[in-house]
């Protein structure tokens, strides 16, 4: 987060006081979209200016007549172009579904942002099918993260869009999805917040899948409370004040099992004096094994559950349109073909021992504590080679994966310090716990960062 980016929290006391308008907060979004000299033409694959303006004007009548939805009623937000929105075709960031039927009913993600009262201000660009923790649209280009805007690099993925559009003021949270680590990645490479939660949290209907096992629906915005206003809402609960849990006394478990190997020097450095100012607060820090991370490349081998459960949706479609799919995503969804009944058997009844034998390993701390992504955000430039793309990829992706394989919670704090290179840190718990990790999250960004 930087200093000139607002909180929900600041923007709804500005709403309340009189201060601002929703139509001032939506056409602010709208003019940094378009300015030519930034990202909003990569950013967004849809804006819908008519329709959130009018959203606006209508949010601001009804708070006049103190009958806003919310007190966070008619702040700007971003979809990604995942999600089904009345009225919009669904892309899911590819040119294979342009000719699709618009969605006839919003994703009750999106039906419970709106009723809320937060405006939808358009859809924000992806990975195709969201196959990828780097951000690369061949299609509708890439948006650069906020990294050295100048030099040009990665936005993380696949939510690249909703991560840049909150970065770049664009708008003030967005909605975004995580099956490896895409709502956590682009927020870590771009500084910023990101949540997955515990998949149950959040209805998957109305967003194409990637893995149906795997994906969750989370938010990405400025800061922890942001993302527990927004994960409340999603989640279909009351709006309550979030009470951050100071550090002293937080157990904290640090997995020295794969999740600290073959780490950037930014990301390490950045990781360890993270560790150092947690236990000057007073947390007790301690670094443990943790086998079961190793059964989740086991269980992945053959492609794991992306491949097979996207071959399975993408099957026809990549026979009518392959040809126009990214390359880079195709070849990794064809890895399904080859994965058999048997092995998805094997996968399912793996992972249950893996989810059973990680929450009783995760039991007796508050949270893990870990570097979001081994790497921190590559050039743009030298993903050209596809074995430097499938490097860096995998690098990304790792440390994230781990968690929704286990079916926790994790959420993505910028942990480095204010000009230097974004870097993540990641807190996770087993599932069911999201509300308790929201606030210990709340308690470590203050202080995290050094």
């Amino acid at each position: 987060m930087t200093v000139s980016n607002p909180t929900l929290a600041t923007l709804a006391d500005d709403l309340a006081a009189g201060r601002t308008t929703s139509r001032k907060l939506v056409e602010a979004c709208l003019t940094r979209i378009a300015d030519p000299a930034g990202e909003g033409q990569r950013a967004f694959i849809h804006v819908d200016k008519e329709a959130a303006l009018s959203a606006a004007d209508g949010m601001d009548a009804l708070r006049k007549a103190g009958a806003a939805p919310s007190p966070y009623a008619g702040i700007p937000v971003s979809i990604k172009d995942l999600f089904d929105i009345k009225g919009q075709v669904t892309r899911a960031g590819s040119r294979a579904l342009e000719d699709s039927a618009p969605a006839e009913a919003d994703a009750p993600a999106v039906a419970r942002l709106r009723r809320a009262g937060f405006v939808v201000i358009g859809r924000t660009n992806m990975t195709e099918f969201a196959y990828s923790g780097i951000g690369i649209n061949p299609h509708y280009g890439t948006p650069k993260s906020a990294w050295k805007r100048d030099v040009g690099y990665v936005p993380g993925g696949s939510s690249s869009g909703a991560a840049v559009s909150v970065v770049d003021r664009m708008a003030y949270g967005a909605l975004g999805t995580d099956t490896g680590g895409s709502c956590r990645i682009p927020a870590a490479f771009n500084g910023i917040t990101g949540f997955k939660p515990t998949q149950a949290r959040v209805p998957l209907d109305g967003g194409v899948p990637l893995s149906t096992t795997l994906d969750s629906f989370g938010p990405l915005a400025n800061t922890v409370a942001c993302c527990a206003v927004l994960d409340s809402v999603l989640a279909d609960e009351p709006i309550r004040p979030l009470a951050p849990r100071p550090g002293k006394g937080l157990r904290l478990a640090v997995p020295t099992t794969v999740v600290l190997d073959e780490l950037d020097v930014e990301v390490a450095e950045t990781f360890e004096r993270a560790l150092e100012t947690l236990a000057k607060q007073g947390a007790l820090i301690e670094r443990i094994e943790f086998p079961e991370f190793l059964d989740v490349g086991l269980i992945g081998i053959k492609g794991g559950f992306a491949a097979a459960e996207s071959y399975a949706w993408h099957r026809f479609l990549l026979t009518a349109k392959g040809d126009v799919y990214d390359p880079r995503v195709s070849v990794r969804i064809m890895r399904g073909e080859a994965i058999t009944v048997p092995d998805y058997i094997e996968m399912l009844n793996a992972r249950r021992s893996l989810v059973a034998r990680a929450a009783a390993r995760i039991a007796p701390y508050d949270a893990l504590v870990m570097p979001t992504t081994a790497n921190a955000p590559p050039k743009i430039a030298d993903l050209a080679d596809d074995q430097a793309f499938a490097r860096e990829n995998i690098r990304a992706l790792r440390n994230c994966t781990f968690i929704n394989m286990i079916d926790g919670c994790a959420i993505s704090l910028p942990a480095h310090r204010h000009g230097d290179v974004p870097v993540g840190l990641m807190l996770a718990q087993s599932g069911g716990n999201d509300r308790k990790l929201l606030e210990i999250a709340a308690g470590v960004e203050g202080v995290v960062r050094g």
